[in-house]
C-alpha cells in the first residue's frame, strides 16, 4: 500500500508492528535515511543494534546469499523485543528476493524494511509493496518539510511555545538548508531554549541557525550599503585571506541590491516593499533592509546594480587582467560613495 506524506508522519512516530514491511525510495540519500532512521528508532528503541534485534544487509549481499533475508526475519536472538531486518541500497535486481521474503512472512517475523534509490512507477519492487496488503510503500520527494513534519522534529527535540512568526521563519529555514542541517538546527534550539518557557523568538533561531554562504558576506555588503567606506578595506583583506572568490561578492552584491532596488520601488512604500519579499524576512535583517532601502532609494539603487552588473561582465570577460578583488574592493568604494550623495 502507498503511505501518503501525511500519514507517513503518524506510521513513522508509531510503526504499526503488525506490519509486514516498509519500502523506502527517493532521490536524496538524507533524507531517505532520516526516514528509516525515525522508522527504526521508534520500532525498535535506541539499543536495536547492540542487542542485535536489527540485521543489516545491503542489495549485494542479498544477490550473494538470496536466503539471508528469509533467515534474518525468523531467527531469534538472546534479547527480547521487537527485531527488523534492514537492506539498504536496493534495487530491482533484488526484487523477486524481497517479494518471496514478504510472501513468507508470518506474524511474529521481523519487521522488513527496505531503503532504495528512485524508483520508477514500472518498478518491481515498488509495484511489489504498493499491491501488497500488509506492508506500505513510502515516496520520499525532495520537497520542504511540511508543517506536520516541522512541528513533529520540534516536539522531539522538546521545543513547544512556538509563535507564528518563529514558525514561518523555521518554514523558510527548512527550504534554504539541507534536511540534516535543518535537523541539527532544531536539536541545537532544543539546547539553547533548554529549560526556558519563554516562546520561541526570531532572536533565538537566527543565534542557531548556520551561517550560508551569502551571511558570511553580510558584513561587506552591510558596509557598502551604510557608506562605510573606511571598513571595506580590511573587511576585503579578511575576505581574500579565506579565499572568497571576486565573482561571489559581486553575485551576492547584486543579490542585496536587488533586494533594496524591489523593496525601495513598492508604490506603497519600504514599509509596504518588504512585506512582499518572498521568502519573506524577519527580525532585525528586516529592520536593515527596510532602513537601506528608504536612504538608499529607487534611483541609486538602480544606478548601483548597473555599476554592479559591469564590473560582473568585466570579470567574466577574456580580456580581463587586472586583479579581481581589487576591482571589487575599488567599485565596493565607490558605491559606498555613492550613498552619501
Amino acid at each position: 500500500m502507498k503511505l501518503n506524506a501525511r500519514d507517513s508522519v503518524s506510521f513513522l512516530k508509531s510503526p504499526d508492528k503488525s506490519r509486514a514491511g516498509l519500502l523506502i525510495y527517493g532521490a536524496d540519500p538524507m533524507r531517505v535515511a532520516l526516514k528509516r532512521a525515525a522508522f527504526l528508532k521508534n520500532l525498535l528503541g535506541e539499543n536495536a543494534e547492540s542487542e542485535m534485534r536489527l540485521v543489516r544487509f545491503s542489495g549485494a549481499d542479498l544477490k550473494k546469499d538470496p536466503a539471508m533475508l528469509q533467515d534474518g526475519l525468523k531467527s531469534q536472538g538472546f534479547f527480547p523485543g521487537d527485531r527488523a531486518v534492514f537492506v539498504e541500497d536496493a534495487n530491482d535486481t533484488i526484487a523477486p528476493i524481497v517479494l518471496d521474503a514478504l510472501a513468507a512472512w508470518a506474524p511474529g517475523d521481523a519487521t522488513i524494511l527496505i531503503c532504495s534509490g528512485a524508483l520508477r512507477p514500472t518498478s518491481g519492487l515498488r509495484k511489489g509493496f504498493e499491491g501488497h496488503p500488509n506492508a506500505f510503500a513510502l515516496a520520499v520527494y525532495d520537497d520542504p518539510p511540511t508543517r506536520q513534519e516541522i512541528e513533529a522534529e520540534l516536539e522531539k527535540a522538546g521545543l513547544g511555545n512556538i509563535p507564528n512568526d518563529a514558525m514561518m521563519l523555521l518554514s523558510d529555514l527548512s527550504r534554504d538548508l539541507e534536511p540534516g542541517d535543518f535537523r541539527q538546527t532544531l536539536e541545537k534550539l532544543g539546547l539553547y531554549k533548554y529549560g526556558d518557557t519563554s516562546p520561541l523568538s526570531i532572536e533565538d533561531i537566527a543565534a542557531c541557525a548556520p551561517t550560508s554562504n551569502e551571511a558570511e558576506l553580510d558584513d561587506i555588503l552591510n558596509c557598502v550599503a551604510a557608506g562605510k567606506v573606511e571598513d571595506i578595506g580590511p573587511i576585503m583583506k579578511r575576505l581574500k585571506s579565506q579565499g572568497v572568490q571576486a565573482v561571489a561578492l559581486v553575485i551576492a552584491a547584486t543579490r542585496h541590491f536587488k533586494t533594496l532596488f524591489t523593496v525601495a520601488s513598492d508604490p506603497g512604500g519600504a514599509t509596504a516593499g518588504i512585506g512582499k519579499l518572498r521568502p519573506p524576512v524577519f527580525g532585525p535583517r528586516r529592520d536593515q533592509i527596510q532602513r537601506q532601502a528608504s536612504i538608499w532609494g529607487a534611483q541609486r539603487l538602480g544606478d548601483s546594480i548597473s555599476i554592479l552588473t559591469d564590473l560582473d561582465l568585466q570579470l567574466r570577460s577574456a580580456n580581463q587582467h587586472a586583479p579581481s578583488l581589487e576591482l571589487v574592493e575599488r567599485a565596493f568604494i565607490r558605491l559606498a560613495m555613492l550613498s552619501r550623495r
